[in-house]
C-alpha cells in the first residue's frame, strides 16, 4: 500500500471514530432525560435498586446507569365474562362467565374489575404481569362467592351483598400477593340463566316480586294516611270530651255557687226565700200559666189562673179570665 492510499485509511479512521464518538455523546445526552406527567410515576433503577419518582415534570438521569419506568397511575379496569371491541358491543366470554350456584344451577354473571396502581416499583419488579394475576384472583374469588348464593339471590336480590363479599375477598388475596395493585371496584355488569325458557321464568318471577313491593308500598302509603286521620278524629273526640267534662264541672261550680247563695239568703230570710222558690218552681211547671201575685202581706198572696191549661177558643178563654178577674177583686175587697 503505498502512503497515499495509508493516509487517506487514517483519516477515514479518525473520522469514523469522532463520527462514533458523536453518536455516543448525543445518545448520551438524549438519553439523560425523562418526563412524568401527572398520570404518571416513574421507577429509577440505579445498579439494581429501583426507587419510585412521584413529582411530575422533566427530570434527569445518568445516562447507561439509570433506568427509567414509567407506570399509569390512574383508575385501569377489565371485564370478566365478556369481550368489548372498538365498537363497544359485548361479546360473552362463556368460559368465564358461566358458574354454578350452591343450588346446582348454572348462571352467566359477566363482572367489570377496576383498579389502580398503588406502588409502582412492586408493579414493576413483583410480578411479570400483575393485571393477569389480578384478573385470576378476581375469577378464584368470583367462582367461590358464586357457589355460596343460591341462584335467586345471583340473578335478583342478592347482587350488591354478592359484589361487598367479592370486593373482600380480591383484597385480601392482594394483600397476600402484594404485587403492587389496589382494586377500587368490582360491579356485576349482568346476570342470566343459560338458556331463554329459564331467563324467561327467572323474569317472571323478578316481575311477580316488584309487583309485591308494589302492593306492600301501596298498603304502607294507604296505613301513612290513615293512621294520622284516625289519630286526628281520635284527638277531636277526646278535645269534645275534654270540653263537655269541663262545661259540666263549670256548670256544677255554678250550681254549687248558686246553691249556696240561695242558702246563705235563706238563712237571712227563711219564709221569703220558700214562697221565691216556690214561685219559681211554678214558673218552671207550668211555663203556659200566667200568674199574678195580689197582695203586700204575706199571708195574703194569691194565685190565679188566668188562663186554662189545655187549649181552648178565644172567647172562652177571656170569658172565663174575666170572671175570675171579678172574683178576685170582690174576695179582695
Amino acid at each position: 500500500m503505498d502512503p497515499k492510499q495509508e493516509k487517506t485509511l487514517r483519516i477515514v479512521k479518525k473520522a469514523a471514530i469522532g463520527v462514533a464518538a458523536a453518536a455516543i455523546v448525543a445518545a448520551a445526552a438524549f438519553d439523560s432525560t425523562y418526563t412524568i406527567t401527572e398520570q404518571e410515576e416513574a421507577v429509577v433503577t440505579t445498579f439494581g435498586a429501583p426507587a419510585s419518582q412521584k413529582e411530575p415534570g422533566l427530570h434527569f438521569k445518568l445516562p447507561l446507569i439509570q433506568k427509567v419506568e414509567k407506570v399509569n397511575t390512574t383508575i385501569q379496569g377489565f371485564p370478566i365474562g365478556y369481550s368489548q371491541d372498538s365498537t363497544e358491543e359485548k361479546e360473552m366470554t362463556e368460559e368465564e362467565s358461566l358458574m354454578i350456584t350452591s343450588d346446582y344451577n348454572f348462571v352467566n354473571v359477566d363482572f367489570f374489575v377496576e383498579y389502580k396502581v398503588a406502588d409502582p416499583v412492586k408493579a414493576v419488579y413483583a410480578s411479570e404481569d400483575p393485571e393477569l394475576i389480578l384478573k385470576n384472583v378476581a375469577q378464584s374469588c368470583i367462582r367461590n362467592v358464586i357457589g355460596s348464593y343460591d341462584v335467586d339471590s345471583v340473578l335478583t336480590t342478592g347482587k350488591v351483598e354478592i359484589q361487598n363479599t367479592i370486593k373482600d375477598a380480591i383484597i385480601k388475596q392482594l394483600e397476600n400477593q402484594d404485587i403492587g395493585l389496589q382494586l377500587i371496584n368490582i360491579s356485576i355488569q349482568d346476570s342470566q340463566p343459560p338458556t331463554t325458557e329459564v331467563m324467561e321464568a327467572f323474569k317472571a318471577v323478578e316481575t311477580a316480586k316488584q309487583g309485591k313491593e308494589t302492593a306492600l308500598n301501596n298498603a304502607n302509603k294507604y296505613q301513612n294516611e290513615k293512621i294520622p286521620e284516625a289519630e286526628a278524629e281520635a284527638d277531636k273526640i277526646l278535645q269534645e270530651a275534654e270540653s263537655k267534662k269541663q262545661a259540666r264541672i263549670n256548670e256544677a261550680n255554678s250550681e254549687v255557687a248558686r246553691f249556696n247563695a240561695m242558702y246563705e239568703q235563706y238563712l237571712k230570710n227563711p219564709e221569703i226565700t220558700k214562697q221565691r222558690m216556690f214561685y219559681e218552681a211554678m214558673e218552671d211547671v207550668l211555663p203556659d200559666m200566667k200568674v199574678i201575685i195580689n197582695g203586700s202581706n204575706v199571708n195574703m198572696n194569691t194565685i190565679l189562673p188566668l188562663e186554662p191549661f189545655s187549649t181552648e177558643s178565644g172567647a172562652q178563654t177571656e170569658a172565663k179570665s174575666e170572671v175570675g178577674e171579678t172574683e178576685a177583686s170582690g174576695e179582695n175587697s
